[in-house]
């Protein structure tokens, strides 16, 4: 069973929810998201591996798949993302190394579902 294709499969209905209850969090975390995240000194493939990091580092398995998704998107390679991984390692030691296993998965999975661009 993949964790990563559960997450990818559920994730929108988990998100549509939150914004039901809570719109005004969603809605401010939203225009956050926007002004953080788009283009500027860095570029977004650079935005979304250092939040794809940070999340691998805070074991935040939804920062995990929505970052590497984002990431991948904009154009980061396999290569690139294992490199962060052996960044994350050498920074956090075991428990980061716990988590590479979930990354590889969900860059296989990304791999074999998204679209050609």
């Amino acid at each position: 069973m993949s964790s990563a294709r559960e997450h990818y499969e559920h994730w929108p209905q988990a998100v549509a929810a939150m914004r039901e209850a809570a719109p005004e969090v969603a809605r401010a975390f939203g225009t956050m998201f926007q002004k953080l995240m788009g283009e500027g000194a860095l570029s977004v493939r650079e935005k979304e591996l250092i939040a794809l990091a940070i999340g691998l580092a805070l074991r935040c398995e939804p920062c995990i798949y929505a970052h590497l998704e984002k990431a991948m998107a904009a154009g980061a390679t396999r290569a690139q993302i294992m490199e962060l991984a052996g960044v994350l390692v050498m920074m956090q030691g075991g428990p980061g190394y716990v988590y590479v296993p979930k990354l590889v998965e969900a860059v296989r999975h990304l791999e074999e579902t998204r679209q050609p661009t």
